[in-house]
């Protein structure tokens, strides 16, 4: 069983930066493909970026490439998302996730479906 928990959300003003965590229990972090996916009021869930237990992979979506960035600290048990150039579009309830069955060291699953845990979620509201 993992928990996790999102801190890092807030207001922010269009162009500028947020970095939202995520913290994980468990012992088994690092053997976790982690990723981030967001929620806008009205809108399905989406997928944001994912970052492969192995470390080495990263992936984005397209609306996010090049201004955000995901990592991970297996040491610590944590997931990053750095968000630069941020957009109104950007608005979103920003989930953390932890997808366990992943035998992949470099897979990055982008589909919801495949991940086990969910953190309950923090605000990020970006102004015009």
């Amino acid at each position: 069983q993992v928990q996790l928990a999102e801190s890092g959300g807030g207001l922010v003003q269009a162009g500028g930066s947020l970095r939202i965590s995520c913290a994980a229990s468990g012992r088994t972090f690092s053997s976790y493909a982690m990723g981030w996916f967001r929620q806008a009021p009205g809108k399905y869930r989406e997928f944001v970026a994912g970052i492969s237990w192995g470390g080495g992979n990263t992936y984005y979506a397209d609306s996010v490439k090049g201004r955000f960035s995901i990592s991970r600290d297996n040491a610590k048990n944590t997931v990053a998302l750095q968000m630069n150039s941020l957009k109104p579009e950007d608005t979103a309830v920003y989930y953390c996730a932890a997808a366990a069955g992943i035998t992949i060291s470099t897979m990055t699953p982008v589909v919801d479906a495949y991940y086990d845990y969910w953190g309950q979620g923090t605000q990020v509201t970006v102004s015009s």
